[in-house]
């Protein structure tokens, strides 16, 4: 991709502070990541469906669905995952400066790309949501049938199976959803998010 040039950031008379005083709360990015059926967009439904009956403003970005527009021209490789990420983090960063809870729901394989994303945002406007399960978890689940297509060879560099996932060192949060209900994993997250 070729770079930008001759661009100049135009500021509003209307700042991120502005915004957050009228939504009566701070934006801020939940980061759920995990295996491919593990529970992030279950999950974020649910979480932002809460967050939503406590007036909170929220948006969420779930990865299937940003493929559709914004991303779909990026398909599954390495770089192509990395772009994928960036973009969602820039997007997410102007989520935040207009004073939303945004949730973002995407296997995020590359732990170095979370990082850029959390370094992007500050520690205290990115809250990383690791949504745990176990291979074997996700396989049984495989809402899509994506893992029996890689076992049978139809996918390569599928995260899990012959592509790497690295787990969060210090997430925020960390659900474990061969352990915990859906309601149990909600509560958790919004209770740690609310306060």
């Amino acid at each position: 991709m070729g770079k930008s040039e001759n661009i100049v950031w135009h500021e509003s008379k209307v700042t991120k502070a502005d915004r957050e005083k009228l939504n009566g709360h701070k934006g801020a990015v939940l980061w759920f990541t995990g295996l491919s059926g593990s529970g992030k967009s279950t999950i974020s439904v649910e979480v932002e469906k809460e967050l939503h009956a406590r007036g909170i403003h929220t948006y969420r970005l779930d990865g299937d669905n940003v493929r559709h527009g914004l991303n779909k021209n990026l398909g599954f490789s390495p770089d192509d995952r990395k772009e994928n990420i960036r973009r969602i983090g820039e997007v997410s960063k102007l989520m935040v400066d207009a004073g939303l809870v945004t949730l973002t729901a995407f296997i995020s394989p590359y732990r170095e790309d979370r990082d850029n994303i959390r370094e992007l945002l500050g520690d205290r406007e990115f809250i990383e949501v690791f949504v745990k399960a176990s291979v074997e978890t996700c396989e049984s689940r495989d809402p899509k049938g994506l893992y029996k297509k890689a076992r049978a060879g139809e996918i390569k560099g599928f995260t899990g199976i012959d592509a790497p996932y690295e787990e969060p060192v210090n997430p925020e949060i960390t659900v474990d959803t061969d352990k915990q209900t859906l309601e149990e994993s909600v509560q958790q997250i919004v209770e740690y998010f609310i306060g």
